[in-house]
């Protein structure tokens, strides 16, 4: 199999690479932290780029790009610890969407490929844990129109955005598969409030308080679509992280080599150039899985859900085990505000718990195990 990649799609990571190197510094992205984490002018610098339109279909305003450009374009913004919702934005959003009528498509997907609208999901409930189907928030129809009452937490970017996609029940119990709906809200509506707060990596969130809110609605049975955003939001998780990872290690190594003990060089210590190579290997296992889930966005959804589940346990332990060694290897700087290093390990945490930890996606694999245990798939 070709894993190589285009000229175009090295075009792109080059672009982003620049952008970052010039535009977007650890000392701006601290200043942004310590300021609130508000990045939406840095979103809009983005789309300047014509990256928020990475995945809008052609039609919509957008480049029309797949799951392996969207890749390129994590992999570098995780490089640069650039704390905005691009995925959401740009990646989420959009698959979301795709779903609706098209006079709603005609009115937003224009606005999000030009970065005028950012559009969020806004779906974890505080008694649904990492389950989709667990939704609460219910949607009543009365005379044509649809009215949301209910409360999503964590929303990224909340306090930031336009527009939410908010999965609400139709229909049956809080825990059944059947009767989700998914509708759009915007954020001036009636009954909307927000409650916004800083997150620990750098960022924003929101809780999203719905009181008899109107709502459009974009799909009566959107379970199934749900969750093929929420893997569009695991993979480019999983690329984000992957580029975290090869940077951390970049600044680790750098640090072994200026740092002395005894009058050499750390980098001269067996034991630390062996911890090297195991984060190493750690970073090419989670690289080689980030591709795997990006190249099966396109399954079937049993066999994308199961690989995005894979992923997703690599990913985890990946991360885990270098943001934890390459910390421990800078010592006591590592753990710093000042230290770029502490806020990747910050990033990368909060990347291992959202849309499912660990645990929670093994558990998921071993759900859909089969009885050639996906070697085949």
């Amino acid at each position: 199999m070709d894993f190589d990649f285009t000229d175009e799609q090295d075009q792109l990571r080059d672009a982003v690479q620049r952008w970052v190197e010039k535009g977007f510094g650890f000392e701006r992205r601290h200043a942004l932290a310590k300021a609130g984490g508000f990045t939406r002018p840095v979103l809009g610098e983005l789309a300047d780029l014509g990256l928020a339109g990475l995945v809008v279909p052609e039609a919509h305003g957008g480049m029309g790009f797949g799951p392996v450009e969207a890749m390129v374009v994590m992999e570098e913004l995780g490089r640069g610890l650039v704390n905005a919702p691009y995925a959401q934005a740009a990646l989420v959003a959009p698959t979301l969407l795709a779903a609706a009528p098209d006079a709603v498509q005609a009115a937003w997907l224009p606005k999000i490929a030009g970065g005028e609208a950012l559009v969020v999901l806004a779906h974890q409930e505080r008694r649904s844990r990492y389950a989709l189907d667990r939704v609460a928030t219910r949607a009543v129809e009365s005379g044509g129109a649809w009215k949301l009452s209910g409360t999503k937490i964590v929303v990224p970017a909340g306090d930031e955005a336009d527009a939410f996609v908010v999965p609400a029940r139709v229909a049956g119990a809080d825990d059944a598969r059947s009767g989700i709906g998914l509708f759009l809200v915007e954020r001036g509506a009636a009954g909307v409030t927000l409650r916004g707060y800083p997150t620990q990596d750098g960022a924003r969130a929101a809780d999203l308080v719905l009181a008899d809110a109107p709502a459009t609605l974009l799909q009566a049975d959107g379970i199934d679509r749900l969750e093929q955003a929420a893997d569009v939001a695991i993979a480019a998780g999983c690329a984000e992280a992957v580029g975290l990872m090869d940077k951390l290690l970049a600044l680790t190594v750098d640090y072994l080599h200026q740092r002395k003990q005894f009058g050499v060089p750390l980098a001269s210590f067996q034991a630390l150039r062996h911890r090297v190579a195991d984060v190493k290997m750690q970073l090419e296992l989670g690289r080689s899985m980030s591709y795997f889930a990006n190249l099966k966005l396109g399954a079937p959804a049993a066999e994308r859900r199961r690989a995005l589940s894979q992923a997703k346990v690599q990913l985890g332990n990946s991360a885990r085990f270098a943001a934890q060694q390459c910390i421990q290897m800078h010592g006591g700087i590592g753990v710093t505000d000042e230290y770029v290093g502490s806020h990747y390990f910050k990033r990368l945490t909060m990347l291992e718990m959202s849309f499912g930890d660990t645990l929670h996606h093994l558990g998921e694999v071993s759900a859909r195990m089969t009885d050639e245990a996906g070697v085949s798939a």
